[in-house]
Parts: C-alpha cells; sequence; structure tokens
C-alpha cells in the first residue's frame, strides 16, 4: 500500500505516527510506504552528534530514534517511509539496506540518472559529480527496527534548495556535497518520483512465501 502525506508535512507528527502503526501492526498487517514532502527540519538520530549541526539558523531540530547522524528534509525532496515487516520478508537489516538502496539507484536510473552507487561504510546513494567523478549524496538512509518491524526510510533529493545542507556535516560527513535530481539533469515532477520509488521497494520486498528465514 502507497500513501501521501499532506504536503509540507511537519516532521514530528509523521514520527509519532509511524511508531504507533509500527507498535499497533501485527502479523497479518500489510506492509505500508507513505511518502511525505517536510516543512524543513534538521533530523538528529538516535546516536546523532550535535557538532555535526554547523549553523541550523532558524531550522528546527529534532533528535529522533532513527540510526544515522544529522540530515536535513525540506521542500522538494521526497521521503518514502517504509513500514515493513522484515520478519515475514526474511530480511536482516544489512539486506534491508540494500534493499532500499537499490531502490533508489533503479528510481534514479528509470528518470536518467546513471551511475548512481552506493559508497562503502557509508549508507546512501551516491552520483559522481565534477571532472574527477567525486561521489555527492543524492539520498539518505534511516532506519528503526522494533520487534522485527522496520520504518523511517530513504530520502531523494528531487529538486530542491540545498542551501541548509551547507548548515550541517551531512550524515556526519565533513564536506560531503550533497546534490539533487535536477543539478544532475534530471528536472521531473515531485510525485512522480516519489510513486515510483514506493513501488520499487515494495516490488523488492520479498512475499512472504519467499521468505527462508
Amino acid at each position: 500500500m502507497i500513501k501521501w502525506l499532506p504536503r509540507p508535512a511537519d516532521y514530528t507528527p509523521v514520527w509519532q505516527d509511524m511508531r504507533a502503526f509500527t507498535a499497533a501492526r501485527h502479523a497479518g498487517t500489510a506492509d505500508q510506504v507513505w511518502l511525505c514532502e517536510h516543512a524543513p527540519v534538521y533530523t538528529l538520530g538516535q546516536a546523532g552528534k550535535p557538532e555535526h549541526l554547523l549553523n541550523p539558523g532558524a531550522i528546527p531540530v529534532v533528535q529522533c530514534d532513527r540510526g544515522g547522524q544529522v540530515t536535513y528534509h525540506g521542500p522538494g525532496q521526497v521521503v518514502a517511509y517504509a513500514l515493513f515487516d522484515l520478519r515475514r520478508a526474511g530480511l536482516f537489516v544489512r539486506e534491508y539496506v540494500q534493499l532500499l538502496e537499490a531502490a533508489a539507484i533503479g528510481t534514479l536510473a528509470d528518470f536518467g540518472i546513471a551511475g548512481a552507487c552506493r559508497k562503502p561504510g557509508a549508507p546512501g546513494v551516491y552520483v559522481p559529480q565534477g571532472p574527477g567523478g567525486e561521489l555527492a549524496k543524492i539520498a539518505a538512509l534511516g532506519i528503526k527496527i522494533r520487534n522485527g518491524y522496520a520504518y523511517h526510510g530513504v530520502a531523494l533529493n528531487v529538486d530542491m534548495d540545498l542551501a541548509p545542507f551547507l548548515g550541517i556535516n551531512p550524515c556526519g560527513y565533513e564536506g560531503l556535497r550533497t546534490v539533487d535530481m535536477a543539478v544532475c539533469g534530471a528536472r521531473h515532477d515531485l510525485a512522480a518520483v516519489g510513486e515510483r520509488l514506493a513501488a520499487r521497494l515494495l516490488a523488492a520486498l520479498p512475499r512472504p512465501q519467499d521468505a527462508t528465514r
């Protein structure tokens, strides 16, 4: 099931709704992907270090329960919250992270961006930029697993104001450049990108009869 949340969505109520959905679900609950475009916010992961907030200015900061360090959400970025039963799918955490990354890489390819890739030791999706082919981040991941149920998900930069990323060390990496699909020459409707990303996420999720664990 794919569900769009009202846009722009304030971060904290969405986070609370994800937690409530996860706490209430059971073995028969269908997996869902919630799509949204957040109002500007910086989020710090569970073990996030405040020193990675360089200059937040007037943008609110929320400490949440996902993994990872600090990232920015705002207009022009589509966030896909994957509310998945990992035990039913037979997925371990590492496999699940790879599923999220693969869905984002496939979505980028669908919209004409080739060369998107993973970066060892740094979860997320990256694209080569500049004459030296340096990697810039285009999608960030953050997950939380509770009783075998996953929530949070993946944020893909579509066509946004990238300046707020200069106020942080994105995902805890000093000097990491952040780009969006528009910078890569692919300017597309955010809703279309979100629908494709959600469809890829659900299609990649193993069906219960395929699970082996």
